[in-house]
């Protein structure tokens, strides 16, 4: 009783930690001066990089370029805070930038912030019912079809400000109508926006490469922004279209909400929740492999959800978690969440201190950013090798990426994971085979196994009385009727069947009945149906769909199944005395 109370002890607060903050998990472990050093200098270093980021990525999402800072700062704190990760860093993500432009030009910033808010309560829910283990369940070509097709739609997005163009009017939210009214504009380029937004592709790509430990991003743009002040260049700059950002955080606020807007704005909620469950768990599994630590991941949801609540209440944008500054972080030094939440301080400091300055940052500096993000994000050499290896695999992976720019980021995943596990049934089902079984004979036996090996090979119709098949692979509803039709054939052809489930790992309700189905063909005909090698789990399956006594006899395997057999049709047809 002792060993069972203790038992039961243990286990109760490790059910508990799964909705357990990993800052909890780390203080109660005990938290040290030198540890709070290296959280404070990994914040550090990932606000120099989020700050220009957060910012760019805003403004490519249609939004003003302090939301992105609000984001990173409310957003980023409440991950790091509640998240179930050590070491995830929450902010805007540039694969986010598709949905909420859209979102922005079809309903507004209210329509934005609502979607948001509605967002974090979807999150929530997933997190409290415990999904956030089968987000891992997306097949790998669906992550890398939607992945690569927002690095498409990013860098066409930046095109505007690369190149420095005057369009006529707002730019249409689809991919071919923009590209349309980009070529038409081409004609407008802006030699000197060129120049700034290639120096700070260059500046990032140089400093990679020779300095692969300085803050590229940041330098790229403070470099980008000097050298546009000091020689007068005539570019746009966050100053001459936004009027610069705020110093100080906003009042949080609550967006107008009805019935109707809720309805309207409900397919982006559901877009923004899907991509930031996805996003954010692979971020935390990303972390998870550089350091060996494991994530919570409904914990993780959980704290997105209120997250983006929190983001949206302050002005912010969508926030998840973010696989490039949660790298970052990793490799700064971080120990614990601190360092995500310290991260957050920084940018608020920055905006307090630096506001000023950030009007002078040109938008083609921040647009050759993105277009280094969205190099970086496109999986070009997964793409590759699933489009040379499976034809299936490859058919997934196109049709993600093609609907995902053409059509949206929810058809896209949605569309990619229903051919994705029509691809694994139909692989499933190929797996699930019928053969005749010939097993060896051990020989220490062979003088009273000719019997039955003859038995197991109904091939060579030397004992017609007893045919031993075995089932090989998962037996689920796509295979059931391929193995039924085999079975039916087989199952009035002798006097006793022995079905062998010894390579069975799970069988479903669909495959149970057509066994029961075999049961009464085989019954109809006078045949004794045998089953043997069933798991517990497979027998209780077959019992419960009508698969048992007298029907069918269960042995433990085949060999006994042979011996019940014989002894079953000796009892039946008894020989007749000379």
């Amino acid at each position: 009783m002792a060993n069972t109370a203790s038992s039961s002890r243990t286990s109760q607060p490790a059910l508990t930690d799964l909705f357990t903050p990993k800052l909890i998990t780390v203080l109660r472990e005990g938290y040290h001066l030198r540890d709070l050093r290296a959280d404070v200098l990994a914040g550090l270093t990932v606000a120099i990089v989020a700050l220009p980021l957060s910012m760019a990525i805003a403004i490519a999402s249609g939004a003003a370029p302090e939301r992105g800072l609000f984001t990173a700062a409310i957003g980023g704190f409440l991950i790091s805070a509640l998240g179930g990760s050590r070491f995830q860093i929450g902010g805007p993500a540039a694969a986010f930038t598709v949905i909420v432009a859209g979102t922005i030009a079809r309903h507004g910033l209210d329509g934005l912030m609502l979607a948001t808010i509605m967002a974090g309560l979807i999150l929530l829910l997933m997190g409290a019912l415990r999904l956030g283990s089968y987000i891992k369940f997306i097949p790998y070509p669906v992550t890398v079809g939607f992945i690569s097709g927002i690095a498409i739609i990013l860098f066409v997005g930046q095109i505007h400000d690369l190149l420095g163009l005057t369009t006529a009017g707002g730019e249409p939210p689809d991919i071919l109508p923009k590209l349309a009214v980009l070529a038409g504009a081409i004609g407008t380029a802006n030699p000197a926006a060129m120049a700034i937004a290639a120096l700070s592709i260059g500046v990032i790509l140089g400093l990679r490469y020779w300095r692969p430990h300085w803050p590229g991003i940041l330098i790229a743009v403070v470099v980008a922004s000097l050298a546009a002040a000091l020689l007068n260049l005539p570019v746009e700059t966050i100053g001459t279209r936004f009027g610069g950002i705020p110093s100080t955080l906003p009042v949080p606020t609550l967006p107008p909400i009805s019935i109707e807007k809720i309805q309207a704005v409900l397919p982006d909620a559901v877009s923004f929740a899907l991509l930031g469950a996805i996003e954010s768990l692979l971020s935390a599994m990303v972390a998870d492999g550089m350091t060996g630590r494991r994530h919570r991941s409904n914990m993780e949801l959980v704290a997105q959800g209120i997250a983006n609540i929190g983001s949206a209440l302050f002005g912010g944008i969508c926030a998840t978690g973010t696989v490039a500054r949660t790298a970052t972080n990793v490799r700064s030094g971080a120990r614990s969440p601190l360092a995500g939440m310290f991260h957050s301080v920084f940018i608020v400091l920055f905006m307090l201190v630096a506001a000023p300055l950030a009007s002078y940052i040109p938008l083609a500096a921040l647009a050759g950013v993105l277009v280094v993000v969205a190099w970086n994000m496109a999986e070009r050499q997964a793409f590759a090798i699933l489009v040379r290896t499976s034809i299936g695999d490859a058919i997934v992976l196109l049709a993600t990426f093609g609907l995902t720019i053409f059509r949206g980021l929810t058809e896209g995943i949605v569309v990619g994971f229903a051919l994705g596990a029509l691809l694994f049934i139909h692989r499933m089902a190929q797996s699930a085979n019928v053969e005749a079984h010939v097993p060896p004979v051990p020989e220490d036996r062979a003088d009273d196994a000719g019997a039955a090996r003859r038995a197991y090979d109904p091939a060579i119709a030397t004992d017609p009385d007893v045919a031993v098949y075995r089932i090989t692979g998962a037996f689920f509803f796509g295979a059931a009727a391929t193995v039924g039709s085999i079975l039916d054939r087989i199952a009035d052809q002798h006097r006793a069947f022995v079905i062998d489930f010894s390579a069975v790992p799970f069988i479903d309700s669909t495959a149970a009945n057509t066994i029961e189905g075999v049961a009464r063909t085989a019954g109809r005909h006078g045949v004794l149906l045998l089953v043997s090698g069933t798991t517990p789990a497979v027998r209780k399956a077959l019992t419960s769909h009508g698969v048992a006594a007298p029907k069918v006899l269960f042995e433990r395997n085949v060999e006994e199944a042979i011996a019940t057999a014989h002894r079953e049709l000796a009892r039946r047809n008894p020989p007749v005395p000379a």
